[in-house]
């Protein structure tokens, strides 16, 4: 079988995947209790590195670009060029990419922990259907939790590029405060939002689906895990570019 066949049965998988996982949204019996505690184990559990990776991309972003900025006399604007980047770009994209570390490889190893053990089997026997309680859940509680994440590194990255600029190169409060609230557009905070939520309904699948095609013991288990990490960080990177470009088209603003 060569590489394209696999890579068309592999989508063709996913699809189906995702079309049982939507369906299990509309129908009964629902698991509330297991959306929920995949919220707080996505949203709680990976609110400190959000946050410290915001924190410190926006102060990155200010120490590279105060220097060329005030050059050109333009610190004024320092504050909308940073707040744009990291709504538009580096929040979204970090955050995917954070979680997709902590989260995706957690989902496709419990899965996959799982089918290895017949608990998906012990499952289908017993008549629930495992797509059902243990996808739909995962999808859902991503699909929610992921963009939450992103505005709170967004707010925590503008935090750490005033606290940059104001502390270390003593630029006025009101002037970067200023620069901010005049430069964000509602178009900016659109685009922020949609990102996300087409990262997190990607993640999810992505990790699901290779976390029930688990084959080979505990080995295996590691495989499947490495194989969704890396798989849905190239995804995720790949679909910003073509997210940025139909943003742009749609909303008229330059992602």
């Amino acid at each position: 079988m060569n590489i394209f066949t696999r890579l068309l049965l592999e989508l063709q998988e996913m699809a189906l995947l995702v079309a049982r996982a939507v369906a299990g949204v509309f129908r009964k019996p629902r698991y509330w209790p297991e959306t929920f505690a995949q919220m707080d184990s996505i949203g709680v559990g990976s609110l400190t590195i959000i946050m410290l990776t915001g924190f410190f991309t926006g102060g990155v972003l200010t120490l590279q670009t105060y220097q060329t900025l005030a050059s050109y006399g333009a610190v004024s604007q320092l504050g909308y060029l940073v707040s744009v980047a990291l709504i538009r770009e580096l929040g979204p994209t970090l955050t995917a990419l954070m979680v997709t570390g902590r989260v995706v490889s957690a989902i496709s190893a419990e899965l996959g922990s799982m089918v290895v053990s017949e608990q998906i089997d012990a499952m289908r026997a017993l008549g629930t259907d495992p797509i059902r309680k243990l996808v739909t859940p995962r999808i859902v509680a991503l699909v929610i939790t992921l963009p939450l994440l992103t505005l709170i590194a967004d707010a925590v990255g503008i935090i750490g590029a005033w606290t940059v600029s104001t502390w270390l190169y003593g630029l006025p409060s009101t002037m970067f405060t200023s620069s901010v609230r005049n430069g964000i557009q509602t178009e900016d905070i659109i685009g922020g939002v949609v990102k996300p939520l087409v990262f997190a309904f990607l993640m999810g699948t992505i990790a699901c689906h290779k976390g029930l095609k688990t084959e080979g013991g505990t080995v295996g288990v590691g495989r499947s895990t490495t194989t969704a990490v890396v798989t849905a960080s190239i995804i995720v990177i790949i679909a910003d570019f073509f997210l940025a470009k139909a943003l742009q088209l749609v909303l008229g603003t330059h992602q």
